[in-house]
């Protein structure tokens, strides 16, 4: 049975846990001269101010494995060596992520498991599974899997996106957040701004974690249909995780949205997660 196979069956049955994806890459080495040897830790993390409104957490100076110094490097002063940390990948993508929009929305700060309208959501297997998957982000980043939301309008799926989101900030994660006609926009600025359009997708490649809301809620073109394809598979190569979430609630007519190759890809990302129900923002009980 493969991974997927038990994620797939914990998610049926609503189990507490999915599928254990194990550590994460492997390190190279490289030698040094021990006087010489200096990194400017500072470099590889997020601004220090950071505050709630600052949703892009840092890594501390100290190296949250307690393995390094908080520089990204292991010293082995026997050998002479030094060793990729297991923290330097997230400092190197936290650095990269810098300019992304990672903050989240402020109706959604307070979104958690136990409050309305996770609380409302249905059916509860989704809110198990999708909690199951949080207490896990680690390993499921490090996978490179992610969940696919889809649904009617105003039945949750936003709100399950964010708590993945926000999970995955508090564990030191570099994230970034956008609706799909968002992220667009930021891509046109660039072009009209002249600047790199190769820098942005390598920054949308580098994060642990791509959240991208509304998908197939933008006007196709072809344009918008490339660009989307360009995303999707950068990060699908480099075995990244996405959260996504859609109003189309059938594959073949998502296909027909943003074509099949981009569906192919996602659909072999992420685990889809089918939420019901009526809208509750037009709900005046719901709130």
């Amino acid at each position: 049975m493969t991974d997927d196979d038990s994620w797939n069956r914990a998610w049926n049955q609503g189990a507490d846990s999915g599928p254990d994806y194990g550590a994460g890459r492997e390190s190279g080495a490289f030698s040094v001269d021990a006087k010489s040897f200096s990194v400017d830790a500072k470099s590889f993390s997020a601004d220090a101010s950071w505050t709630p409104e600052i949703a892009i957490r840092r890594i501390e100076d100290r190296c949250p494995y307690e393995l390094c110094d908080g520089s990204g490097f292991v010293y082995d002063e026997s050998t002479n060596t030094a060793f990729d940390c297991r923290c330097r990948p997230q400092r190197v993508a936290l650095a990269k992520a810098r300019s992304l929009s990672a903050v989240i929305p402020r109706r959604y700060r307070d979104v958690a498991f136990d409050r309305a309208p996770v609380t409302q959501i249905e059916p509860r297997q989704v809110v198990v599974a999708v909690r199951s998957f949080v207490d896990r982000i680690d390993e499921h980043l490090d996978a490179g899997r992610g969940l696919w939301f889809m649904g009617p309008v105003g039945t949750g799926k936003t709100s399950l996106a964010m708590l993945v989101s926000k999970a995955a900030l508090k564990a030191g994660r570099s994230v970034a957040i956008f609706s799909l006609p968002r992220l667009l926009n930021e891509i046109r600025d660039t072009h009209r701004a002249e600047r790199s359009h190769v820098d942005l997708l390598d920054r949308l490649t580098a994060v642990d974690l791509l959240h991208i809301d509304d998908v197939g809620a933008e006007r196709t073109t072809d344009w918008v249909l490339e660009e989307l394809y360009s995303i999707v598979n950068a990060r699908y190569e480099d075995r990244r995780s996405m959260v996504i979430t859609t109003n189309i609630l059938d594959h073949d007519a998502l296909c027909a949205q943003i074509t099949q190759r981009t569906v192919s890809r996602l659909i072999e990302m992420c685990t889809d997660v089918h939420l019901d129900g009526h809208d509750r923002r037009m709900d005046p009980r719901s709130g």
